[in-house]
């Protein structure tokens, strides 16, 4: 699981292991980790998610599976220009 930008931030963690059969576990597990954090679950919601370099999209959480040594990265909204 990485976490990159204002979610980094919201974590306080660049990375962590997180063990899940899917999404949507995995998704809860992190929200109850960073429970003590103002704005963790707000910022993970906006976030795009890619597992491996596959974008997850508006498919159900529990639909998409993991396996082991899957790579979850949590990518906010970027400004740019």
């Amino acid at each position: 699981m990485n976490y990159w930008a204002s979610a980094r931030a919201a974590a306080g963690l660049a990375r962590e292991i997180v063990p899940a059969d899917d999404l949507a576990t995995l998704l809860a597990e992190i929200s109850r980790r960073h429970r003590d954090s103002d704005r963790f679950d707000d910022v993970i919601a906006t976030c795009s998610i890619l597992v491996g370099d596959t974008p997850v999209g508006a498919r159900p959480h529990d639909e998409v599976t993991l396996h082991p040594g899957d790579t979850v990265e949590l990518l906010p909204p970027f400004a740019g220009g």
